[in-house]
């Protein structure tokens, strides 16, 4: 009897978990709510493509913008690579009316050639861009990103970047249609990608 309260108990609380998970995950992929409240708008800056503005996008096109630095070990290059198979995975008409943009938040490192190589790695199509501090300081309050530098003394770096890791959908207005978290796999923003194109 002890042992099947036991399982009963497991039972509701990997169920527990599951619906919890399941609401968290609709909710980082901002399923149905666009960009949970957050203003988005106008992006310009100096880009790997020279000046960019989402209001040059075409109106059936969307970008993918994710806030990071070159010199991240795990998140930032990880994210590219999940746009990059989410792309992959889109008929070319889609993949055309998707623009990927990565904005760097350390600029004191990530110049315009240094975001073109790294972007690169990625795929033809990905756009590196930064500004001053003053134009990413404001961009992030109004995209609801935060980053915070780490200095690292004993490490070769000198500093690390703590920063926030969404991807957001975004028209050519700078509308946040959706807004995903970090994911190692494709399928949120792929899911996304065909509930907005």
């Amino acid at each position: 009897m002890k042992r099947q309260g036991l399982w009963a108990g497991i039972a509701l609380i990997v169920l527990m978990l599951g619906v919890g998970g399941y609401g968290w995950l609709q909710q980082q992929i901002g399923a149905g709510s666009g960009g949970n409240g957050l203003t988005g708008g106008p992006i310009e800056l100096p880009s790997t493509r020279g000046d960019f503005s989402l209001a040059e996008l075409e109106e059936d096109q969307l970008a993918v913008v994710f806030f990071g630095y070159t010199y991240c070990p795990d998140v930032c290059p990880m994210s590219l690579a999940v746009v990059r198979r989410a792309l992959a995975e889109l008929d070319a008409a889609d993949r055309e009316r998707v623009v990927p943009l990565m904005i760097s938040v350390d600029p004191e490192r990530d110049t315009l050639e240094r975001l073109a190589e790294y972007t690169g790695f990625f795929g033809d199509a990905f756009i590196g861009a930064t500004g001053s501090e003053a134009q990413l300081e404001e961009l992030a309050e109004r995209y609801g990103v935060i980053w915070r530098r780490v200095e690292t003394p004993e490490s070769a770096m000198a500093y690390t970047i703590d920063h926030s890791s969404s991807l957001y959908l975004v028209d050519r207005e700078g509308t946040i249609l959706r807004r995903g978290l970090y994911s190692p796999a494709p399928h949120g923003l792929l899911s996304a990608l065909g509930e907005t194109l």
